[in-house]
């Protein structure tokens, strides 16, 4: 699943908790405008999570979702 941290109505951090309680094996990749300093510091993710700043070239988001898709433990 790809998604963005901050949304309108729902975070991607929410959409994501709702999505894992129906697949527990759901591999996520968050994306954002903001730095993932500015992120991670502003507690909206923990720190290790899978995490692609925009903006981003098709390139660097396939080698992001490769390396989700091969992690030994699903990101959330």
């Amino acid at each position: 699943m790809l998604t963005d941290v901050i949304m309108p109505s729902l975070s991607g951090r929410e959409l994501v908790r709702r999505l894992i309680a129906l697949n527990s094996k759901l591999r996520v990749l968050y994306m954002s405008g903001y730095t993932d300093n500015v992120i991670a510091q502003g507690g909206v993710l923990e720190e290790g999570l899978a995490f692609l700043q925009k903006p981003f070239t098709p390139r660097a988001l396939t080698q992001k979702v490769r390396e989700v898709l091969d992690a030994a433990v699903p990101a959330r």
